[in-house]
């Protein structure tokens, strides 16, 4: 009989939690990064924190395991952002610039443009990326359905036949037919007892004739 799959204990179903002091960490070296960017170039910090306000509010909403719609709309706000961040690094790095930019309507237009764009891909891209796999394999069973249909032309109908007997005995054995339980000792009657021997009639006896006679 198949033995049932068994889980492997390393691997568990829910996710571990994390730390209690991991998170504080993560805070306090992100608090420290970000007042030491904030020293070095405070007018990209203030490009990248209200530039990046889609992409924070995607990470805060987006719940998924995989993070999807955080990196769809980060990537799209960073290209829209990208060309604003090399104006102030190259050419006036200064905190006017930053406010300048970040005051400008069309700027504002393009960034958050641009991380809308991402919301759009993270929406609509899923289903028209199932339409076209399931037209992919629906080509594929027709390509093999016409193959298949080469081969019974060919070789017979005797294929189809053989073929489905393989894969009635490579059924595995939970689809096997199921036996029935044999009943238990205790529930089986007690036959009856042999009848006694009956006796047996003795032979008869011949009477004996002397010589005279």
């Amino acid at each position: 009989m198949a033995t049932p799959p068994t889980q492997n204990p390393s691997v568990s179903a829910e996710p571990v939690p994390a730390a209690p002091g991991q998170a504080l960490r993560r805070g306090v070296w992100f608090a420290v990064g970000l007042i030491t960017l904030a020293i070095i170039s405070m007018p990209t910090v203030l490009l990248l924190f209200f530039g990046l306000m889609p992409s924070i509010v995607a990470l805060v909403i987006d719940r998924t395991e995989g993070r999807y719609a955080t990196f769809c709309v980060l990537g799209m706000n960073i290209s829209g952002l990208f060309p604003f961040l090399t104006d102030v690094w190259f050419q006036v790095h200064t905190t006017d610039m930053a406010i300048r930019i970040m005051t400008d309507v069309f700027n504002l237009l393009i960034i958050y443009g641009s991380a809308g764009f991402g919301w759009m891909l993270y929406i609509a891209l899923p289903p028209v990326i199932t339409t076209f796999l399931s037209a992919m394999s629906q080509r594929r069973v027709a390509v093999l359905r016409e193959k298949q249909a080469k081969i019974i032309e060919e070789w017979g109908e005797n294929v189809a036949t053989f073929l489905d007997s393989q894969q009635d005995e490579d059924q595995p054995d939970s689809e096997a037919p199921v036996m029935p339980e044999l009943p238990v000792a205790a529930d089986v009657p007690e036959a009856p007892p042999p009848p006694p021997p009956q006796p047996q009639p003795a032979p008869p006896v011949m009477p004996k004739t002397g010589p005279g006679e």
